[in-house]
């Protein structure tokens, strides 16, 4: 899989076209998996993995890739399947995910798609696998599962979402919120759930929307009581991926609408490591913040509360 990101330069290209790229891979089974090529750094032969005592079970061992020891996720494990099996003839796909780098086990790597986020639908409800998926979609003919990389990493090594006393005790307002919410617009569970418990001190009334899609109608909704959608709603926090519609799009819409354009967007996302903050000034964003930094949160929602 060499030379696999040597057009990543390329590939801001697809910003606010509603597009992205998926690295397709299989864990156990003839079943699809896809991962967005902008979260990958590199994916390698499985190197030997030395195995470290009380480690996470989820965790085969560590590899020492390019001077940096990263720990190796076998998604399968993490996912409620079995472990994968023969790792010597398997792959690592290296990630750059919340600030921290893994490497996910899989058994292979087949090839990158480009597509748009309209054809990425919400995953089905249920339990097992599915409850780990924030995206399905079909590539000839056949579903492609979009994992919710968040939420397993989540479970290996849980984030502490509390702001700490110090920022709370900083926050002061200059406006009166009491009738406007904080719009949170995030795909996995997980996520949205981190961002909600973050901000909840501030008192401020925190909605939830599940992709970009549900996002901007709910926007849309708030501004026609009264044709400024800032008369009800404080601030957009959006991640960037999300089936139907990402945070990009979301972005662009709010700022070519005259009735939501006044509206302040912070970019809340896992992208980093290749990620160009050029991309965020091309949609219009007025912020953009790695996850997942409580603290760091929190200061910029309450920068933007007093703009």
């Amino acid at each position: 899989m060499a030379g696999v990101l040597d057009s990543v330069n390329q590939r801001t290209q697809l910003v606010g076209q509603n597009r992205l790229e998926l690295l397709l891979f299989k864990l156990q089974g003839r079943q699809r998996f896809g991962i967005n090529v902008f979260k990958v750094r590199e994916v390698l032969q499985c190197p030997k993995l030395t195995s470290l005592p009380k480690r996470n079970p989820f965790i085969r061992g560590v590899a020492h890739v390019r001077g940096q020891t990263i720990s190796i996720i076998d998604l399968s494990l993490a996912t409620g399947g079995p472990a994968i099996a023969d790792i010597k003839n398997c792959f690592i796909v290296i990630t750059e995910y919340n600030r921290s780098v893994q490497g996910f086990l899989v058994s292979s790597v087949e090839r990158i798609i480009n597509i748009n986020w309209e054809s990425i639908l919400p995953p089905p409800k249920g339990a097992g696998r599915y409850s780990y998926l924030t995206a399905v979609t079909e590539v000839d003919k056949e579903l492609v599962e979009i994992l919710d990389v968040e939420k397993i990493l989540h479970e290996i090594t849980p984030i502490d979402a509390t702001v700490s006393e110090e920022v709370m005790q900083s926050a002061v307002f200059e406006k009166d919120f009491s009738n406007k919410m904080i719009l949170i617009a995030d795909d996995s569970s997980v996520a949205r759930n981190q961002v909600k418990r973050a901000l909840e001190g501030f008192g401020i009334d925190l909605q939830l929307a599940v992709n970009g899609k549900d996002a901007l109608n709910k926007l849309i909704e708030a501004s026609k009581e009264t044709g400024e959608v800032t008369d009800r709603v404080a601030l957009l926090i959006s991640d960037i991926e999300m089936p139907e519609m990402d945070g990009y799009t979301l972005t662009a819409e709010i700022k070519n609408n005259p009735k939501l354009k006044n509206l302040k967007v912070i970019l809340h996302t896992s992208l980093s490591g290749v990620f160009n903050h050029a991309m965020v000034e091309k949609v219009g964003a007025d912020d953009f913040i790695a996850k997942f930094n409580p603290d760091e949160l929190a200061g910029a929602v309450q920068k933007w509360l007093n703009v």
